[in-house]
């Protein structure tokens, strides 16, 4: 996907959708432009709720590894090691089916 042409061929209401979701956490699809995708976030690494989601995490969350905070990380100095972990990252959002 052209992220450059995509943007572009988008209207402005089309954009501003996407600054709301369909639900607490997917984005809007954008009548083929654009698909819906999930999108996860946690303080440390992954945190995907299952199907009784709530803003304050109260319910059980899926497994997922805590990686050391970014502070902790960054103090490293370790380009590579800052790889790494978000290839981590990425495979499990993969392997849960989020963006």
């Amino acid at each position: 996907m052209n992220i450059e042409a995509t943007l572009k061929s988008l209207s402005l209401e089309e954009k501003a959708r996407l600054c709301s979701g369909k639900s607490f956490s997917n984005t809007n699809d954008l009548d083929g432009k654009l698909p819906s995708i999930e999108l996860v976030d946690g303080p440390h690494g992954l945190r995907k709720q299952g199907g009784d989601q709530d803003m304050l995490g109260v319910f059980g969350s899926h497994p997922a590894t805590c990686f050391p905070s970014g502070a902790t990380t960054a103090n490293s100095w370790d380009p590579e090691l800052m790889r790494e972990i978000g290839t981590a990252l990425g495979e499990e959002c993969r392997d849960q089916g989020s963006a």
